[in-house]
């Protein structure tokens, strides 16, 4: 498939939706979305819609991966990460949920290093499967329950979640860098979920709840 044009169209459309951020939109043109879905579906790839890749999980919509990506960018101008130089490129993240490795393969154009931490066996391999060929030496896939996050890569400058529970797991608190950013949707009320942000900063963490949005519920254990 010939996508340039179909990415440069959708990448417009996430401008227009209010992504300013050029290094996202950038990342969200350089990244070919189509090898990430199934072949069945591969016409609808860069429309602006989630999509499903097996095993009761979907792609998230290109809107609101740019939209995440955007706000976890937006930490390092507000309060650089401890250790950091100014206008550095942010630093280790933590993904929770690779999914079909989507969101990792965008994140890898925008951040250091990347550990992505994936549930499920089925889509942890189909993930492998589909980064193979972007080569991204700075992309790590882990097999694991993700609610526990990953304590040997911590701290991390950014976590971002694909998965919305009640509660935010304190795992990922305790992981997240003085200055770090999280960034995941989290059930606010009557079953709604709400994209939140954590920062953590010198004097503790400090939470904002943005708009509504819709994942697949945050679940433990692997399977």
């Amino acid at each position: 498939m010939e996508s340039s044009a179909v990415r440069n169209r959708m990448v417009q459309k996430l401008a227009a939706g209010g992504i300013t951020d050029a290094h996202v939109l950038a990342a969200m043109g350089a990244i070919e979305r189509h090898r990430f879905v199934d072949s069945a579906l591969i016409n609808q790839a860069y429309e602006d819609t989630s999509l499903p890749i097996g095993l009761a999980q979907t792609i998230s919509k290109p809107n609101v991966v740019a939209r995440m990506a955007e706000l976890l960018l937006a930490a390092q101008a507000l309060q650089p990460v401890e250790g950091a130089a100014p206008g550095a490129r942010l630093g280790r993240v933590l993904e929770i949920g690779t999914g079909c490795g989507y969101q990792a393969a965008v994140l890898s154009l925008l951040v250091r290093e990347v550990y992505s931490i994936e549930r499920l066996r089925g889509l942890h391999d189909k993930a492998r499967d589909n980064l193979r060929p972007f080569r991204l030496a700075n992309v790590h896939l882990l097999f694991g329950d993700g609610m526990v996050g990953y304590a040997k890569g911590a701290p991390y400058a950014g976590i971002i979640a694909a998965a919305g529970g009640e509660a935010v797991p304190q795992a990922w608190c305790d992981q997240l860098a003085v200055g770090g950013r999280l960034v995941a949707p989290l059930v606010t009320g009557a079953g709604q979920q709400s994209l939140i942000v954590i920062d953590r900063t010198p004097h503790g963490l400090k939470q904002n709840v943005l708009e509504a949005v819709h994942f697949v519920p945050l679940k433990s254990g692997i399977a």
